[in-house]
């Protein structure tokens, strides 16, 4: 069998797109998808980049959230069977977990991690695929892969039960907008949406926001704080940007406010806290994929989905073939707006 891909060779070079890629045979526990879409997230970015340290796998596959089809399934694979609708997510779900395919072309070797989702065909580990139902379109169905599992998972499973009612957003990408979406859901108030693009500040306002920050036009900090009488209960940062990291820990009040970051900073980064406002009663928490759990958290989503309570459609603000993946790699660091997705 063989598929098209787009391919990362040389960091901070265009993808190559390549086609007539020969993939192996399956493996125990592996998954043949055909994918529908895929989202590009910025973690994908950053290792076209070259931000996330040196890359010891090029050349290989790249992406990981999309929504598709299940088209062949390798020995022992129990939680998925062809014509399975499917979520593929780096996050862990049930099932085998079996390292990544070696695709081939003209000789030349393909790696790819358990999850790569930039191609027509892909092969994936069985524990990175999730069913769901024929009535969710696959366009929004891609974006449970990651952004939404993350941003609204970290509101969702990490803050919402926890005293306080208010928040503000930092970032306001496919994560933070997700985030958003959960922090309405569960009846915050006020929720602050912070970010220096004022198109993004708009969709905010549109998805739920009760207030909009442009940190380029205003101090947030101070902002903040005279509007929540000393700061928020919960923060929540998305930018990927260790300064964000550090205002948003400032934002929280010191009686037990709570800062979490999803953002993924470059390799490297380092922020700085102020030792006393942690002693005063400040948190701060990272939080990997939003402690949300595929298998249970993706089925209650796309419920919320059908209920109308999570507008995924509202998120995606461009869609490209795979040809011009390029072309949405570049308008998402110019202008990142809500998800870009690539067509299949």
């Amino acid at each position: 069998m063989k598929t098209k891909a787009a391919i990362l060779v040389t960091p901070k070079a265009p993808l190559w797109i390549a086609d007539g890629i020969d993939m192996p045979a399956l493996n125990p526990g592996q998954v043949i998808v055909r994918i529908g879409y895929t989202g590009i997230c910025g973690s994908q970015i950053m290792e076209i980049n070259g931000l996330r340290g040196h890359d010891t796998w090029l050349p290989h596959m790249l992406g990981h959230e999309a929504s598709g089809t299940v088209m062949e399934t390798g020995a022992g694979v129990l939680k998925v069977k062809p014509g399975d609708k499917v979520v593929l997510s780096w996050i862990k779900g049930q099932g085998m977990d079996v390292s990544g395919a070696k695709y081939r072309h003209d000789g030349t070797v393909i790696n790819s991690g358990p999850i790569t989702t930039f191609s027509q065909f892909t092969i994936v580990s069985e524990n990175r695929c999730t069913r769901i139902s024929d009535d969710i379109p696959l366009d929004a169905a891609a974006l449970l892969g990651c952004a939404v599992l993350t941003g609204f998972g970290a509101v969702n499973n990490f803050l919402a039960d926890l005293k306080g009612r208010n928040i503000a957003i930092f970032g306001l990408g496919g994560i933070g907008l997700c985030a958003l979406l959960a922090a309405k859901y569960h009846g915050f108030e006020p929720i602050i949406a912070v970010d220096v693009i004022e198109s993004k500040l708009d969709l905010a306002r549109e998805l739920g926001a009760s207030h909009l920050l442009n940190a380029n036009r205003h101090d947030v900090v101070d902002y903040i704080r005279k509007l929540t009488d000393g700061g928020v209960s919960f923060s929540l940062e998305a930018s990927g940007l260790t300064q964000v990291i550090e205002t948003a820990f400032e934002c929280v009040h010191r009686d037990g406010g709570i800062c979490v970051f999803a953002g993924h900073p470059p390799y490297g980064g380092k922020i700085q806290l102020d030792p006393f406002d942690l002693i005063c009663g400040k948190r701060i928490f990272g939080t990997w994929g939003g402690e949300s759990r595929p298998d249970r958290d993706i089925p209650f989503l796309v419920d919320l989905y059908r209920q109308g309570l999570l507008p995924l459609e509202k998120l995606i603000t461009s869609t490209y073939e795979l040809d011009d993946i390029n072309r949405a790699i570049t308008e998402m660091q110019n202008n990142p707006l809500g998800r870009i997705l690539i067509k299949m």
